[in-house]
């Protein structure tokens, strides 16, 4: 056996181990890179400059900016807004708080840019409303955690930016707008799904509400909604770049949160600067820590070795997507998104891009699919969050969301093999 073959086992043997021993990923991947550059009689320089490197690129300023600006407008009061202003189109179908909890996170989705965050934030409000109109906690939960993951998908979404820089430099602006329209997809999709169960189960529609209340509703969420033309039509048009338009995304949910909605205090800003940088720093870490894995990947020929064994087995296109998506949709439910879009990326664009996959297209069905392990055991973030706020057990939640993975995999399904659905708006606008 060679030095490569047993520095391979040796990265990926001690990585998994670290993981099963429940050491952070960020620094199980700093680890494993570390023992392996020490058998390969490798620099250790090497593997340091190879985090500096990971971590100091310009476009990477984008994600602490839409962070914060995320985290602002989240604790700034604009879910109950969005709430109302989703109400006025939806809320009149049958199960209309469940169409409302699934249109509200499309919108909150292109303010915040996490799903976490979405449930964080739509869940405490949400999930009482809806056991109140006759919802079980349970089906709440669900809705609200499937729902979250167009935040993945609909812009801005940091991890595109991470997949932008994985991919050696993808347009950002083209993943803005090739996540547009299969976000709504996946919102359709969980909303017909809604409808029926809400029809089965008799639940009921929301109250109508008058001309007066309808403008001021428009009037109050007018300004959380605009964060999102800021955003997208600010990088798409070239006005300015994605940190730019993320820096300016920042000042202006600043703004919003404590000038205009006033529902909380500027002496909270303290409090929200400590999380979002807790948020930063534990995904520039992982930024940093998955280069160098990354780095060490590359050096002993896994990407070439995974791509031979996948192209060993089959000619056909379909099949060897389809196993992608598995090999993908496995390491989402153990692995950190952001980590497994910086390790992941190398090995499957390059398969992918051979069988005539667009790079954009392949982020975003690589953002859906490693979506779905958000909300799946046993790492799941959302699904735990999730659980803290309906006081329900991942177990339970988990059953309960099997229809909603089958929806996801029905969507991956279409996106990926419907490749207009994805690149419509990008042909159009780029």
């Amino acid at each position: 056996m060679s030095v490569e073959a047993i520095g391979a086992i040796i990265l990926i043997g001690s990585f998994l181990l670290l993981i099963l021993l429940r050491i952070p990923i960020a620094y199980a991947l700093g680890i494993s890179s570390v023992v392996t550059a020490m058998y390969l009689e490798l620099p250790l320089t090497q593997i340091v400059q190879s985090m500096v490197n990971g971590a100091n690129v310009f476009s990477l300023l984008a994600v602490p900016f839409f962070i914060l600006a995320g985290e602002l407008m989240s604790r700034g009061g604009i879910s109950d807004r969005l709430i109302e202003f989703a109400k006025l189109f939806v809320g009149r179908i049958r199960g209309g708080l469940g169409q409302v909890n699934i249109l509200t996170s499309t919108f909150f989705g292109g303010i915040s840019g996490s799903s976490a965050a979405d449930t964080a934030s739509l869940g405490p409000v949400l999930i009482p409303m809806m056991k109140k109109e006759g919802f079980d906690t349970k089906t709440a939960t669900s809705i609200t955690m499937a729902s979250s993951v167009q935040a993945i998908l609909i812009p801005p979404s940091h991890n595109m930016i991470i997949y932008s820089l994985a991919a050696g430099g993808v347009s950002i602006g083209g993943l803005f707008l090739a996540g547009l329209v299969p976000g709504i997809l996946l919102a359709l999709i969980l909303m017909i799904y809604t409808f029926i169960i809400s029809v089965k189960r008799n639940y009921p529609k929301a109250e109508s509400v008058g001309k007066k209340h309808y403008w001021k509703t428009i009037g109050s969420a007018f300004w959380g909604l605009i964060t999102i033309l800021i955003i997208v039509f600010g990088v798409v048009s070239g006005v300015f770049t994605a940190t730019e338009s993320a820096a300016i995304a920042a000042v202006y949910a600043f703004i919003v949160t404590f000038f205009i909605y006033k529902d909380i205090s500027i002496k909270q800003f303290g409090s929200i600067l400590n999380k979002a940088l807790r948020t930063i720093s534990m995904v520039m870490i992982l930024i940093a820590t998955s280069n160098a894995f990354g780095w060490l990947l590359t050096y002993v020929r896994i990407p070439k070795l995974v791509s031979e064994g996948i192209m060993g087995i089959t000619e056909n296109k379909v099949f060897i997507m389809l196993l992608v998506l598995l090999i993908l949709l496995l390491l989402g439910m153990v692995m950190d998104m952001a980590a497994i879009i910086l390790i992941a990326t190398p090995i499957f664009l390059p398969i992918a891009t051979s069988i005539g996959f667009d790079p954009i297209h392949f982020g975003i069905i690589m953002m859906l699919t490693l979506g779905l392990g958000i909300v799946t055991p046993p790492v799941g973030l959302t699904l735990f969050i999730g659980s803290a706020i309906s006081g329900e057990k991942i177990g339970t939640l988990s059953k309960s969301m099997i229809p909603f993975y089958i929806l996801f995999l029905i969507a991956i399904v279409i996106i990926t093999f419907i490749p207009q659905i994805t690149m419509l708006l990008p042909e159009m606008l780029m």
